[in-house]
């Protein structure tokens, strides 16, 4: 099967502009179709969600049709899928939830390797009812987290496991599917942060193994929200706060305040938008699903041509520092520069129109892991719009900086 990436890059205006792109961990560009389907609804007649007037039924359709959408994406159940302003904002809003059921001395399990967003939210939740945070850590040198490693910090007192399905930082991806595995077997649940992972490749929540799923769809070419794919059973038995009119059904019940109808169009544009790179016509929700698994292996594989291609043209520059090393990892790569500053590459870089930041993104804790504390590394990822001419702008613009003198 082909991949046509200039037709899709045809949908961003943004690329009209010319700058290169490799901020799309951070964010992606946003197709036409996209800006559309806000555009419309914004203008459209709705109200709030009912099933009398039509703009009722209008916005109703409009959520039905979004949680189906998401849960085509992940392999996930329609009904357990939650949305919210941002995967930081429900991840806080679970952790609270979740911890209702813990109890002093119980532990809950983190990793080094992880998004803070998947950190902090359940360190302060444990310290709120005296629970123990222990740590899984990775290897610094290969970026692997291997099941071992979480296994090791396992007891029959855990009650969750916090963990990323690939690093924001260095794009390493744990085997989720053994570790769901180990966590099960000691009784815990399982909140996998997907943030990163779902823009790179087919996602199946139930063959990982996780009981929770968070991902934002503004990482996958969609508008700035947030979504949260649970198991409808562990979301019916947990009792957030809420207004005391506000709906107590699942997964409504963990929905604070009216949703953005116009954000949830653009996540049904997007994903519709990702079906659409297969060969094809998107039908009925089996079909999308299908189309969906297609078109996403047809990305990681155009993402791991131009990876190859970056990868091939870093190793002859010199004083360039991967740390991005893991077998199985998604296209995002962490660099450093002997005797340079990476904000001086940033700088660089921009002025080029290569837009490629520097920085720990959030993610402090892996960055001190790798010897590279607070100031993190240059990150250079790539997006399903990716093309060799970007990697070529990248590469010379590298040799540039590099160059003596």
């Amino acid at each position: 099967m082909s991949y046509d990436v200039n037709a899709l890059r045809s949908h961003f205006p943004a690329l009209a502009k010319g700058a290169a792109h490799f901020d799309g961990p951070g964010g992606s560009q946003v197709p036409d179709v996209v800006a559309d389907a806000v555009r419309d609804t914004l203008t459209a007649a709705i109200a709030n969600r009912g099933r009398m007037t039509s703009a009722e039924r209008f916005a109703d359709d409009l959520v039905g049709a979004a949680r189906q959408a998401m849960a085509d994406l992940l392999g996930a159940d329609p009904l357990g899928i939650v949305f919210g302003r941002s995967m930081t904002q429900l991840t806080f809003d679970f952790s609270r939830a979740i911890a209702k059921t813990w109890r002093a001395g119980d532990e809950v399990v983190v990793s080094r390797l992880d998004h803070d967003a998947n950190i902090r939210p359940w360190v302060i939740a444990a310290q709120s009812v005296g629970a123990t945070v222990r740590w899984a850590e990775f290897d610094p040198g290969t970026g692997e987290l291997p099941p071992e490693n979480v296994a090791a910090v396992l007891s029959d007192r855990t009650r969750l496991v916090a963990l990323t399905a690939a690093s924001n930082l260095i794009g390493s991806r744990p085997d989720l599917p053994e570790i769901s595995r180990l966590v099960h077997d000691a009784g815990a649940q399982f909140y996998v942060d997907g943030v990163h992972v779902t823009a790179h490749c087919p996602v199946e929540m139930r063959a990982m193994g996780a009981d929770f799923f968070a991902c934002s769809p503004y990482k996958f070419l969609g508008p700035h929200c947030g979504v949260v794919a649970g198991r409808p059973d562990l979301l019916e038995r947990l009792r957030p706060d809420k207004l005391l009119p506000s709906t107590n059904a699942v997964p409504e019940r963990f929905e604070l305040g009216t949703l953005p109808y116009e954000l949830l169009a653009g996540t049904t544009a997007a994903v519709n938008f990702l079906a659409e790179l297969a060969p094809g016509p998107v039908t009925d929700r089996t079909g999308r699903r299908a189309r969906l698994i297609e078109a996403m292996t047809l990305v990681d594989e155009h993402e791991e041509r131009l990876r190859q291609r970056i990868e091939k043209g870093l190793s002859a520059l010199p004083g360039v520092v991967l740390h991005s090393r893991a077998r199985t990892r998604t296209p995002t790569l962490l660099l450093t520069f002997e005797g340079r500053e990476v904000t001086e590459a940033y700088e660089f870089l921009a002025a080029l129109d290569v837009n490629a930041p520097a920085g720990t993104f959030y993610a402090p804790e892996p960055s001190r892991r790798l010897g590279l504390g607070d100031k993190g590394g240059l990150r250079v990822g790539l997006a399903p719009y990716s093309d060799r001419s970007d990697v070529d702008r990248l590469l010379s613009g590298l040799e540039q900086f590099l160059a003596p003198g």
